[in-house]
């Protein structure tokens, strides 16, 4: 009986795992040098730099991604677990960039890995992991939020002051440095939020990937409705980005004032194959520029 119990929790953790990960990825990083790195989650990682030039890189095609600035974890052993095979790992880069299989990930300031995760029969909890590779819980999360039950995270952030954001389909939330946990926003519906394949309706906004600028702005792709926000400080929710079917953004990177806008064409079904990426950069003065789109149906890709 023990033993059936534990195959059926066992089961059910890679069924959500699952679930969570029946989508195009979310991670998008730029380096101190202007360089733009993105996961397509059909075939690996890109680079973009600022001449234009669209390199590949040598990595997995995952979900998340995070940037080691500073490389601070270069030495540690990166978190990895039995079920369902989640692993954190190295892309071939400089500054290091490091992959997710089945969770967002973040570096802080100080060079701190921050992970989500749930064990057996637990709520979810978030965890630190130090450039020395000790580890401990931050935070135990709620098992369940207004929102409803809480399973995984969407999108994972840290900002300037080393306070941590994350996503939920419906809700933004932030960790302070004290570990105290408040909501940003909550149940955000955006007026005409356009259907996206594969995201329904009682997902709301569905949001995913998230990053915090240097005045503690939020900008956190809402994939369900074909949107990116601007969450300014007093909570106030502006939208900068909108775009059109079959394109809808999963994540977002800030460097100084240019907003990196990680979207992909959404398909019925789970062929990564015809998830398809590309890059825009959303600047201060308003302009949207496409940087590079990735196009496996005709074998090339544009820059």
């Amino acid at each position: 009986m023990k033993r059936t119990i534990i195959l059926l929790l066992v089961s059910l953790l890679v069924g959500i795992t699952h679930l969570a990960n029946a989508h195009p990825g979310s991670g998008i990083a730029v380096d101190r040098q202007g360089n733009v790195y993105f996961v397509d989650t059909g075939s690996g990682v890109w680079k973009i730099e600022p001449n234009g030039a669209l390199t590949k890189i040598q990595g997995p095609a995952y979900h998340w991604m995070t940037i080691d600035h500073d490389g601070q974890l270069q030495s540690a052993t990166l978190p990895h677990f039995s079920q369902g095979d989640a692993t954190v790992t190295r892309a071939d880069a400089n500054p290091a960039l490091l992959l997710s299989s089945d969770f967002p990930i973040s570096v802080g300031p100080n060079g701190d890995l921050y992970y989500p995760w749930r064990t057996d029969g637990q709520a979810l909890q978030l965890f630190r992991q130090f450039p020395s590779g000790t580890t401990g819980v931050l935070k135990t999360l709620p098992a369940a939020t207004e929102s409803g039950a809480l399973h995984w995270l969407n999108g994972l952030a840290t900002g300037p002051d080393g306070s941590i954001y994350y996503t939920e389909n419906r809700a933004v939330r932030k960790i302070s440095q004290g570990k105290t946990l408040t909501t940003v926003v909550e149940n955000v519906m955006l007026p005409g939020c356009d259907s996206v394949p594969g995201v329904g309706p009682d997902l709301g906004p569905y949001f995913r990937g998230l990053d915090v600028d240097a005045q503690g702005n939020i900008f956190v792709a809402a994939t369900g409705c074909r949107a990116v926000f601007k969450i300014a400080a007093d909570k106030s929710i502006a939208t900068v980005l909108r775009t059109s079917s079959p394109w809808s953004p999963t994540g977002v990177a800030v460097s100084g004032n240019d907003v990196y806008v990680l979207e992909y064409l959404h398909t019925p079904g789970d062929n990564r194959s015809e998830w398809l990426p590309r890059v825009r950069k959303l600047t201060s003065d308003g302009r949207v520029i496409t940087l590079a789109s990735i196009d496996r149906r005709s074998g090339t890709q544009s820059e």
